[in-house]
């Protein structure tokens, strides 16, 4: 895979991974329009944002074979940020107005942590929704994560998320509830990770032309796309491309947060994560935290022993809808027409 930001840089973490440097590039650069060329519009807030970048961009590794993709960075400048995520910002990231003027066969568009009940009272909501009426028009397809498939939702058919009860978090299981080129060889079910306040709920997207593609009776729709204009919509609800580690780091954040009381509940434990035995040396922290409410007691938190618990069994499912999804950007960079499953959504 071939990545491309800002003339040719390269995250470090990403570079040091591969080969060692910040100013390599694997692939030939030299060749660009033989390549899938895909922007990746990362909002994640700072703790997560090089997480971010390193998950999408070993799942994109993965997935693409010998596909030669070219990825350029991107975020919502209205994000607010620290001044070392600026300057990480400012060295391997392009402007959004160069984005808005240029066009790619795919993007993929991540969500943030919301500060607002409406999404629509986000500092950033205009400049998103811009995003999203760009895409429309000049990508083949387009994939959106979490708190942007549900912006995604609302600015072009007003379908309103619904609060949770309570946070789903952990790996959940979903059915494959129709056939479609991008769940092509998952097999019946597939198990990926969430972690949401919110929902949109099947119902609403079916009577709103949307095709859903994964459901569970426990966990509500996962996957789901429609054609808009000239892009395939692909929304995920949940994260395809966490690390093994990422949900235990949010849990652990979480836990923090509740030692400090900047949460009035101490978490609930993640679901289908841990085995067994982590859940009972999870359970017996909790009941320590709850009666010696302190955050000195994160240093005896738990962590070495959880982290060889940890259930990962989502992976390749990841990769495999990702390999769809690139080729499927591959056969429309070639002109081929949509599948009839696409046309089908077609509104």
């Amino acid at each position: 895979m071939s990545l491309m930001m800002n003339e040719g840089r390269i995250p470090t973490r990403w570079a040091e991974k591969k080969n060692g440097s910040s100013r390599s590039v694997h692939g030939d650069q030299n060749n660009p329009s033989e390549c899938l060329k895909i922007a990746l519009v990362n909002n994640m807030p700072d703790p997560a944002l090089e997480d971010t970048e390193l998950q999408f961009f070993e799942l994109l590794d993965a997935a693409s074979g010998d596909l030669p993709v070219l990825i350029t960075l991107y975020s919502l400048p209205e994000i607010i940020r620290s001044d070392r995520a600026r300057l990480h910002l400012s060295g391997f990231y392009c402007g959004i107005d160069d984005l808005l003027k240029t066009r790619f066969d795919g993007v993929i568009i991540t969500g943030t942590e919301p500060r607002e009940r409406n999404l629509r009272n986000e500092s950033y909501w205009h400049t998103l929704t811009d995003v999203f009426d760009w895409a429309e028009g000049n990508t083949a397809s387009t994939v959106l994560s979490c708190l942007a498939a549900h912006a995604s939702v609302l600015h072009s058919d007003a379908i309103e998320r619904s609060p949770l009860s309570d946070k789903q978090f952990g790996v959940f299981e979903y059915q494959k509830s129709c056939e479609h080129p991008l769940t092509s060889g998952t097999g019946c079910g597939v198990r990926f990770p969430h972690s949401r306040w919110n929902e949109v709920r099947g119902d609403a997207l079916v009577s709103c032309g949307y095709s859903v593609l994964t459901k569970s009776s426990e966990a509500g729709v996962d996957l789901f796309v429609k054609q808009k204009k000239q892009s395939l919509f692909v929304h995920f609800q949940g994260h395809p491309e966490y690390f093994n580690r990422t949900l235990f780091k949010e849990f652990r954040r979480d836990v923090r947060r509740f030692l400090t009381r900047e949460r009035e509940t101490y978490p609930t434990m993640p679901h289908g994560y841990l085995d067994a035995d982590g859940c009972n040396v999870l359970n017996e922290f909790r009941q320590n935290a709850e009666n010696h409410r302190q955050e000195e007691l994160m240093d005896v938190f738990p962590e070495n022993v959880l982290t060889d618990t940890l259930q990962s069994a989502w992976r390749s499912s990841a990769i495999c809808v990702y390999r769809n999804w690139l080729q499927y950007l591959s056969k429309r960079a070639c002109g081929s027409p949509l599948p009839s499953t696409v046309r089908a959504g077609v509104r």
